[in-house]
């Protein structure tokens, strides 16, 4: 596993980087991201701030690898997937919170609990909202038979954002702005073509 350097030394810009870059890697699956931060923390790679510790333990290691195994597999049932999204909006915010508190450590309460739900709340829910209108979508387009595809990239989004935020948090903040970025256009574009064109007046 990737380490983070100058995280336990209270380096105050790369913790933030490091919570948005987790939180934003939550909202496209809520639980393999804390599996990664969890590893990490087990094998002593990340420092995690007071209070929790008890997210690098054993039982918290075991724990989120069957929900994540759970929450991956069921993405990838028909119906199911929507139904997940619409669970998923609360919980995003939520696990984003809780996940960019947890590895803001040395950082003074005030600075972290609102950044933690500002920048990661906030991230969190806006990656979450961007894959579940695209899911949407595609369930609409598709009538559900690209959302396989859409599943398998939300997995491999998740688990490529939480290992660069890990290694590289600066950077995943940046590459998280380039992916709301083209996310948002593409989707405005999406919306744009499906919009049936108005008639004109008679001749």
């Amino acid at each position: 596993m990737l380490s983070v350097p100058g995280i336990a030394g209270g380096d105050l810009a790369l913790s933030i980087a490091l919570g948005v870059g987790l939180a934003a890697a939550v909202g496209f699956r809520v639980f393999l991201p804390l599996l990664v931060m969890s590893i990490a923390a087990y094998f002593g790679h990340l420092h995690l701030s007071s209070g929790f510790a008890w997210l690098g333990s054993m039982p918290a290691l075991l724990m989120l690898t069957v929900a994540a195994v759970l929450e991956i597999i069921a993405y990838y049932i028909p119906g199911v997937d929507n139904v997940l999204d619409a669970l998923a909006a609360p919980a995003a915010l939520i696990a984003g919170t809780v996940v960019s508190a947890a590895v803001m450590a040395d950082v003074p309460p005030l600075v972290k609990w609102s950044a933690a739900v500002i920048a990661g709340g906030g991230a969190a829910g806006l990656t979450q909202g961007i894959t579940s209108v695209l899911r949407l979508k595609s369930t609409t387009l598709t009538a559900g038979l690209g959302n396989h595809a859409v599943a398998s990239g939300e997995l491999g989004a998740a688990l490529g954002f939480s290992l660069l935020a890990l290694a590289a948090p600066v950077i995943a903040v940046a590459a998280v702005a380039v992916f709301c970025w083209f996310g948002i256009r593409f989707l405005r574009r999406l919306f744009r073509n499906a919009q049936p064109l108005t008639p004109g007046p008679p001749p």
